[in-house]
């Protein structure tokens, strides 16, 4: 009995993977066995992020702050957070021997003695004024789409919380080189603190470690601004994201999307390559404007001396309203009771400021109290459909714009050739007519941008083609939407005003006839959605209507056109 020859895969003998990519097998299967880390990337990859250009402004924030840690990391290692006075001996010569901080020395020599550290330096203020407005713009898309429904009210009130403390970072960074700009800005600060009753002149001793400018005032913003307050943005970011993946992804409505069926990409491989792509891209627009336009040249305002101020020394602009709403304050507003003087000049801007954050927070849990809506949402609102919502973060808006204008009140008189008086007195009467006429304005835009896509659900949208029915009468051809538009326009959901009920001794609370008295208010002059039925018969008429009168009128009923329907009628 013959045997059989071995074949040439029997002989050969087998290779053993490198060495390197065996102890990464191991150390891999290591860290798995003890951590499941396999089933947790498992299911991250197979989440599913819908793709809308709107949701990267949330990413556009996200990878602001990468920069930021990034360039502010290069920052720490040259930067002395010292009020020490010395005698500057680098490379700028205008300056040469002057007496300054030691902060202000060594902001100098990073900025023209250390090779790129200038570019570094505005790299890390340009990305930390888009991590703001990154921050900003990500609220207000989740405001206007009703994004912040049940299940995402919590990660509402985190990304609010992390937009102040984004402001609060900004504003420690901004103070740290102890120049005459961050100088004037935090006397303004000490001057705020100083004006609250009982507690103001105990809170800037603590703060500023004695009377202002105190002797290591930059040293505790240093620690706030490198480690406190990074610490917790990346603890809100990290559950801010968590959320964000456990609640799943809004997204528009159209086919096949639902509360329970989210349509786009899946993590990997292909929403973690855009990422990816989209961070290079972020950082490349914050190089170039480090490299293009020059950010806070804080060599030309010199070393902080609290004897000379000058015009236009401004904040960063996301801490421009608490400056605006100071300088709208009506003055003399000095009063003296308990023995005591009591600035509200001070105390009501500060109190109208708090009041507008702390409404702003709890936005999602108003919103819910008032509508008696208790589902999950998934699917974003159009702003138009949501129409008093959308009025009120109008004039939210206008509200904070005015006051973010009022911080550069000595500027626009002196670019306008105004008087300050004059420009103060413009931008009070705004900050009251403004938000009022932003609200109503909005909400009538809002309800005819309804009307309009009723109509064209109802009836088609129009081709610009003209046609003549056999009667004489010029009539345009209305051409049906496709089924992507349709859900788009018809997906509005119905709400209406709650009604009061006894509770169970038989009364009806005064905050429950308060609460309907609002919840009527807020679904007022609300349009009711389309039905099935109604959709059906539009497609019935749209299909048998002018298609049978032209086919009675002949070929020759037709007149071909393009253009302006509306000119044509006329």
């Amino acid at each position: 009995m013959s045997r059989e020859s071995p074949t040439l895969d029997q002989t050969a003998p087998k290779k053993s993977p490198p060495l390197g990519g065996r102890f990464v097998g191991a150390a891999s299967n290591y860290i798995d066995e003890r951590t499941s880390v396999s089933g947790l990337l498992k299911e991250l990859s197979r989440k599913v992020f819908p793709d809308h250009w709107s949701f990267m402004l949330g990413e556009i924030a996200l990878w602001a702050f990468v920069v930021v840690f990034i360039s502010g990391t290069f920052l720490t290692f040259f930067f002395q957070a010292s009020m020490v006075p010395t005698h500057y001996t680098g490379a700028y010569a205008p300056m040469r021997g002057m007496e300054m901080t030691a902060a202000f020395d060594s902001a100098l020599r990073i900025s023209f003695d250390i090779r790129g550290g200038l570019l570094v330096r505005q790299i890390h203020h340009w990305a930390a004024l888009v991590f703001v407005a990154g921050i900003g713009l990500h609220m207000l898309r989740v405001f206007f789409t009703g994004a912040f429904r049940k299940p995402r009210e919590l990660n509402w009130v985190i990304g609010f919380i992390l937009f102040i403390l984004a402001m609060a970072e900004g504003f420690t960074g901004y103070s740290l080189p102890d120049d005459l700009l961050s100088g004037n800005g935090l006397r303004i600060i000490d001057g705020m603190i100083k004006g609250l009753p009982l507690i103001g002149t105990w809170t800037s001793f603590m703060l500023f470690g004695g009377e202002f400018p105190g002797t290591d005032i930059i040293g505790r913003l240093y620690t706030l601004h490198i480690l406190i307050l990074p610490m917790l943005v990346i603890a809100l970011i990290v559950v801010h994201l968590m959320l964000m993946i456990i609640n799943k992804h809004t997204q528009f409505a159209g086919p096949g999307r639902t509360n329970d069926n989210v349509v786009g990409y899946p993590m990997m491989p292909v929403y973690a390559a855009k990422m990816g792509g989209f961070f290079f891209i972020v950082f490349g627009v914050i190089v170039v404007l480090g490299t293009f336009f020059q950010i806070l040249p804080f060599w030309i305002y010199g070393p902080y001396d609290p004897s000379p101020i000058s015009a236009g020394t401004q904040p960063d602009w996301y801490i421009g309203f608490a400056d605006g709403a100071l300088r709208l304050a009506p003055p003399n507003w000095d009063v003296v009771m308990f023995d005591r003087t009591w600035s509200f000049g001070i105390i009501v801007p500060v109190v109208v400021m708090g009041l507008f954050i702390v409404t702003v927070a709890i936005y999602p849990f108003l919103e819910a109290w008032i509508t008696g809506d208790k589902r999950e949402h998934h699917i974003a609102e159009r702003p138009r459909n949501a129409a008093t919502r959308t009025a009120i973060g109008v004039a939210g808006m206008i509200f904070y714009a005015v006051l973010w204008a009022a911080a550069s009140s000595d500027l626009i008189a002196t670019h306008f050739m105004l008087t300050m008086e004059g420009v103060i007195h413009s931008l009070q009467a705004l900050l009251l007519i403004g938000p009022l006429s932003g609200y109503f304005v909005t909400k009538r835009i809002c309800i005819a941008l309804q009307k309009k896509d009723r109509e064209i659900v109802l009836h088609g949208f129009e081709s610009g083609r003209i046609v003549r029915l056999p009667g004489g009468e010029f009539v345009e051809v209305h051409q049906p939407v496709d089924e992507y538009d349709r859900w788009k326009l018809i997906d509005v959901e119905s709400y209406e005003p709650l009604v009061v009920r006894p509770n169970a001794k038989g009364r009806i609370p005064w905050t429950e006839n308060v609460r309907s008295a609002v919840s009527r208010w807020f679904f007022e002059d609300r349009l009711v959605p389309l039905t099935q039925a109604d959709i059906d018969a539009a497609d019935a008429h749209g299909g048998h209507g002018h298609q049978e009168e032209l086919a009675e009128g002949g070929p020759t009923a037709e007149v071909a056109g393009s253009g302006n329907a509306e000119g044509r009628q006329d």
